[in-house]
């Protein structure tokens, strides 16, 4: 692995695990009144953007923190709709 390479999986890690808390918080108190549904709708739209773009070139790291974030955004939206 290349230093470029390592460097994007460390500030796609970073960034994927700082969204942790929030799915920890929620999953705990099951409350998502605080959460935005079209901030949640939005940012997945993103991270799904991402995840292309990272498929299309092909960059391990922008795939691995893409398809990672997006099945937290996933959870947080399910559980938005199920505890409303």
């Amino acid at each position: 692995m290349d230093s470029i390479t390592a460097l994007g999986l460390i500030a796609g890690s970073l960034t994927t695990l700082s969204f942790a808390p929030q799915v920890v918080r929620v999953w705990r108190t099951r409350s998502t009144a605080d959460l935005s549904l079209a901030m949640l709708i939005t940012f997945l739209a993103g991270v799904l953007l991402w995840l292309a773009y990272g498929m299309v070139k092909g960059d391990i790291a922008i795939i691995a923190a893409n398809t990672v974030t997006a099945a937290l955004i996933g959870l947080l939206l399910s559980m938005k709709t199920k505890n409303g």
